[in-house]
This record gives structure tokens, C-alpha cells and sequence, in this order.
């Protein structure tokens, strides 16, 4: 009854006292997945067209950008005349944070957030809220795709859960949000035996969190032959999902995992539907490239570093935000009948890219999942390029580990790099945290 309740009165009455419109957007958006792609590509390039020209009149950093290059946003008329528009990166923001924001705002009425930093740059962001609300309403799209439901209580498996504190944040907690956390900044035998007994009283119906503690709980079930946690729907987001862990997550709980990227600049990229053929582009909140070592445009499934605008956000826009993620896309429709294009495979984070001796780069990711799958006694592992000759291997053993399973995983990486890199492995118990409670799986700490 509560989840009905949720779902037909408080969301939107909590909406209505709010004069919110996150829940029109989102009945929007159930509509627009349906549309063919061309007129979705229509709705995106007005909406590319729009906040070109309100940035460039209204954006500090922008407006000297398009002077300096003698851009003027109404010639924008094709994707190749996008290009002359130069990529906004991560230090872009840090240098000129205040030069980014609208001056048709006032940045401490607007929302703020803060990334990570897990590659070394932590970024302070504002958004206004009708941006928030259109991220919400993405939001809730792509959970419906995973079997979740408005109203529907969730499992969240999570590093520093928010704990409500006022009124309206407990009435929230109770009426809308309606989740129950397992903090991965604690992950034990005590604490994950303690949430699987909350479960087993408040029944969520469906998991969300970073995709390896999701993995590591899953474990915990299928170790400690625990089998009657099944939920409708396991929305896996904050980092890679790999291959080998999507397959264990999926046995343990009995159900499918959604697969979710995105990030804290841009909010959703792209999800999975029920179909599991890629994630669908989030193309009208965002417009996507996937560009070269030269910013040119790549071909279908070819890798290409990830270039995001934000049609979303006019407080502090964002054009060409290179992400520092490479994924591959594919022209081919998925078999859903959706039109949002589709993100075939995430192929990692730009600094997790280790280097070759001749020169040339290989994803850290696919390297373990590489062998993941060839070299049985290994549940986890964590690559780190210390120089150019020089790489590390954090490596957690399994049951059917035996004295030949370093040997065997040395030897499939040498397939790779050749002899002129040396490799340590090093035996752990566990893969460690970032402080933000996800985990990298390949860190390359050799300047570019």
C-alpha cells in the first residue's frame, strides 16, 4: 500500500508544493523514448542551438571563447561546424569557475555539487534548479527501465549515506525516497550481515549502487549460501561494471543488472534497457561526441574519448565538456524500438589507460577482464602503471588458486606489453577504496 501511495500521491503532491517540474519532464521523456531517432536529433540540435546562443551572450568564459575564435553560435548549423567550438576540460573549470557561471544568476542560490577528484582533479559545479529537476526526471526514466517503480522501496548500496535530519528531510526520507543503505566505507561480515536482515524486514525491490560493492555484497550472499534476496530490478552506476561481476551479481540475485553511466558535471549519459544491447544516450538532456587524439569525429565502434554538452544547464553551461571517459558507440537500433542512440561499451577512464612500450595505449579494464576470464584463482584485481617498465598487480586470490596462477597471469600480460615491462604482484585481501567509496580497477600514474 505505502508504495502506491508513494507513487500516485506524495511524488506528485511533494512535486505540486514544491512547483516542481520534474515529474512533467519525466512523463515528457516516457513519451520522447518512443520517438524515431531523427526527430529526436531534431529536439536535441534546437536545444544544442538555444543554449549555444545563451551562452554565448551570458557566459563570461564562453562569450570570450566564441570572440576569440570568431564563432558565432547562429553558423552552427552542422556537427562538423561543432567542431570549431574548442573542448572545454576539467581545468578549464578549475582555473575559470566563476567566469563559467551566467551572469543572469546569482551563484549562491544555485545548486551546488562536488566531484570526487578521483583522477586527481576535484571539480565545484552549480546547476539552477529547473537543470536539477531534468536530471531527476532522466533519472527516473532509466530506473523504470530496470524493473524499479515510483514508490518502489530501494536497496542502496552506497559510500556516506545521507542521514535526514530536519522535518522535511525525514517526511522525504519516509514518503518518497524510501531506501535502506549499506555503507561501502564498511563493508564487513557484520555490517552486510546486519543490512541482509533490514532487507529481509522492509523488502526493497530493487539494488542501486557502484557496480563492484554491489559485487562484493553479491559475494557475501553466495559464500554465505544466502538465497532469498531477490529484487525486481539491480541498477549498477559510479564505475565500470565488469563483465565477470555482472555475471555473479546476476546468478546470486536471480535478476538482471541495469548498467548506468554518468557524472556529477552532466548528470545521465546513458543506461541500459530491458533489452541489455547498450546503453542509450540520454539525447534530450545531452548532446555526445566521441572524438580521436585529434578531437575529430571517430566511426562506429571505433574508441573515442566522450565529449558531452549539457543542454540542461543555462546557470553554468558546459559545451564540449570532455569527460575523460572513451567508449564506442553503434549507428545499430536496439531491440526495444527506443530512439536514443546507443553507447555500445564504456571503455574506461582516459587515466586508466596504461601505456605500451611502442608508444601506444590499452584499456586498463579490458586488460582484466582479459584475464579475469583465462586465469582461474583470481576474484580481483587492480593494475597500477607506476612508470613506463613498471607495473603492479594487486591481485585477491580465489578458491582455485594454485602456484601457477601468478605465473599464467603474468605470462597473458606479457602477450600485451611485450618483456621490457616488469610486473609485481602483490597478494591482498581486498581492493582498496578511493575515498569516495568506489574502487579503480587500473590507475596509470606515468605523465602523458
Amino acid at each position: 500500500m505505502m508504495e502506491t501511495l508513494s507513487r500516485n500521491i506524495f511524488y506528485p503532491l511533494w512535486d505540486l508544493k514544491d512547483r516542481s517540474q520534474r515529474l512533467k519532464e519525466w512523463q515528457a521523456l516516457e513519451e520522447q523514448q518512443w520517438w524515431p531517432t531523427a526527430r529526436l536529433r531534431m529536439l536535441q540540435w534546437e536545444r544544442l542551438q538555444k543554449l549555444l546562443a545563451y551562452a554565448a551572450e551570458h557566459s563570461p568564459f564562453y562569450r570570450d571563447i566564441f570572440d576569440k575564435h570568431a564563432i558565432t553560435p547562429a553558423v552552427i548549423q552542422s556537427e562538423d561546424d561543432l567542431l570549431s567550438i574548442p573542448i572545454t576540460t576539467k581545468s578549464d573549470i578549475r582555473n575559470n569557475l566563476e567566469r563559467f557561471i551566467s551572469d543572469q544568476f546569482d551563484r549562491d542560490e544555485l545548486v551546488s555539487a562536488k566531484t570526487g577528484g578521483s583522477t586527481g582533479f576535484s571539480l565545484q559545479l552549480y546547476f539552477d534548479e529547473a537543470c536539477q529537476e531534468r536530471r531527476n526526471a532522466a533519472q527516473l526514466l532509466a530506473d523504470r527501465w530496470s524493473g524499479w517503480d515510483l514508490g518502489m522501496k530501494k536497496a542502496a548500496i552506497w559510500g556516506n549515506p545521507p542521514v535526514p535530519s530536519t522535518m522535511k528531510q525525514k517526511l522525504r526520507h519516509h514518503l518518497l525516497d524510501r531506501t535502506i543503505y549499506l555503507d561501502t566505507m564498511n563493508l564487513n561480515e557484520t555490517s552486510m550481515g546486519n543490512f541482509v536482515q533490514r532487507w529481509r524486514a522492509e523488502q526493497p525491490g530493487a539494488i542501486f549502487g557502484h557496480a563492484h560493492s554491489i559485487y562484493i555484497f553479491a559475494c557475501y550472499l553466495r559464500d554465505h549460501g544466502i538465497t532469498d534476496l531477490r529484487p525486481r530490478g539491480i541498477v549498477a552506476t559510479s564505475m565500470m561494471l565488469l563483465d565477470q561481476e555482472r555475471k555473479a551479481i546476476e546468478q546470486v540475485f536471480d535478476c538482471f543488472v541495469t548498467n548506468r553511466y554518468g557524472c556529477e558535471e552532466v548528470g545521465l549519459i546513458a543506461c541500459e534497457c530491458e533489452k541489455h544491447q547498450g546503453m542509450h544516450l540520454n539525447i534530450p538532456h545531452l548532446f555526445v561526441e566521441f572524438l580521436d587524439a585529434y578531437n575529430k569525429p571517430v566511426k562506429p565502434g571505433e574508441p573515442g574519448k566522450i565529449v558531452v554538452t549539457d543542454l540542461n544547464n543555462f546557470a553554468m553551461p558546459l559545451i564540449r565538456y570532455r569527460v575523460e571517459d572513451v567508449g564506442t558507440f553503434t549507428n545499430e537500433p536496439c531491440g526495444c524500438g527506443r530512439g536514443f542512440p546507443i553507447l555500445r561499451r564504456l571503455e574506461g577512464r582516459v587515466a586508466d589507460f596504461l601505456k605500451l612500450p611502442d608508444g601506444g595505449q590499452v584499456a586498463g579494464i579490458s586488460l582484466i577482464e582479459r584475464t579475469l576470464t583465462k586465469v582461474p584463482g583470481i576474484e580481483q584485481m587492480q593494475l597500477i602503471q607506476e612508470t613506463d617498465d613498471q607495473i603492479t598487480i594487486n591481485r585477491v586470490k580465489s578458491a582455485q588458486f594454485t602456484e601457477k596462477t601468478d605465473l599464467v597471469l603474468i605470462d597473458l600480460m606479457r602477450e600485451v606489453f611485450g618483456t621490457r615491462v616488469n610486473f609485481r604482484v602483490e597478494d591482498v585481501a581486498r581492493i582498496a577504496q578511493e575515498p569516495s567509496g568506489k574502487y579503480r580497477f587500473s590507475i596509470c600514474r606515468v605523465a602523458s
